[in-house]
């Protein structure tokens, strides 16, 4: 398989002692829930960022939960900042994703002091975090007010959610109790479609690639990946879809950075192409 050795360098370089700065304030408020995790490569400088949001249900989670995450970032070459942010129903929807593009600001403010590369982030999530990550990249709302263009964003990989079109999801239903959603999104259809990624995915906006994982088994997640793919390639924006054979809605996640994983061999093909031509 090929990766470029220029962009991702060995294991004895990154991954011998890796440089971990925890909580990172990303607001004035110095609030444990809007703070960040910088895992950084010992040597180099400009490497590729990846910003892990993590799941939890929009009302819990912690950046900690990273599982075999940071060793294998680090061994690519990548910088990985893990952020938390704060939950319904303590702020709302709109206030949360501000937390997060507040994180990507902080990142482009400081992670070149990290060895990472303020031009080069990759947005990732899980579950939850998977929706935001979408909806970060798609709705330039939230970062034009935090004053981050959408144009040092080169990728979203979100991993496993069917929330892409909240409307369609309710309509057609599926594994996850409705409620599920209605709690966090209302019940009305005009409050689905303003959190709802695919919303806002138009031509010339700046939207990044995507490669959206999903779990091979699970309907709902499969039908809301290829929805939401469609929508990107009908606005010119490059996407793929991978099922994830064999996974549940946690392994999925939990296993991403294993050695032999198949959605992690098609995530490094991804990161490659991404990254490789915006240095």
């Amino acid at each position: 398989m090929r990766f470029l050795t220029a962009l991702f360098l060995t294991v004895s370089t990154f991954a011998a002692e890796p440089v971990v700065t925890r909580n990172q304030f990303y607001t004035e408020a110095k609030d444990k829930l809007q703070a960040l995790d910088v895992h950084a490569p010992a040597q180099g400088e400009k490497h590729p960022v990846v910003v892990w949001i993590h799941g939890g249900g929009w009302k819990a989670g912690d950046k900690a939960s990273l599982q075999k995450k940071p060793q294998a970032f680090l061994e690519k070459g990548f910088v990985l900042v893990s952020v938390n942010y704060r939950f319904v129903p303590a702020v709302t929807l709109k206030e949360m994703m501000s937390d997060l593009a507040q994180s990507v600001r902080w990142v482009r403010d400081h992670v070149a002091e990290h060895r990472g590369d303020p031009e080069r982030i990759v947005i990732m999530g899980h579950s939850a975090g998977a929706h935001l990550a979408a909806l970060l990249c798609t709705d330039d709302r939230y970062l034009k007010a935090a004053g981050v263009p959408m144009n040092c964003l080169k990728g979203c990989v979100p991993v496993d959610v069917s929330a892409y079109d909240i409307p369609k999801r309710l309509k057609e239903g599926g594994d996850t109790p409705a409620v599920n959603y209605t709690s966090i999104f209302g019940t009305g259809e005009a409050e689905q479609r303003e959190f709802s990624p695919v919303t806002y995915v138009a031509k010339d906006k700046g939207i990044p690639p995507f490669l959206l994982l999903h779990v091979a088994s699970r309907e709902s997640t499969k039908t809301q990946a290829h929805w939401l793919a469609s929508k990107l390639h009908e606005a010119g924006v490059k996407a793929r879809v991978v099922a994830a054979e064999g996974k549940t809605h946690g392994t999925i996640s939990s296993d991403l950075g294993g050695p032999e994983d198949p959605p992690t061999l098609e995530l490094w093909k991804f990161l490659d192409e991404v990254v490789r031509g915006s240095r």
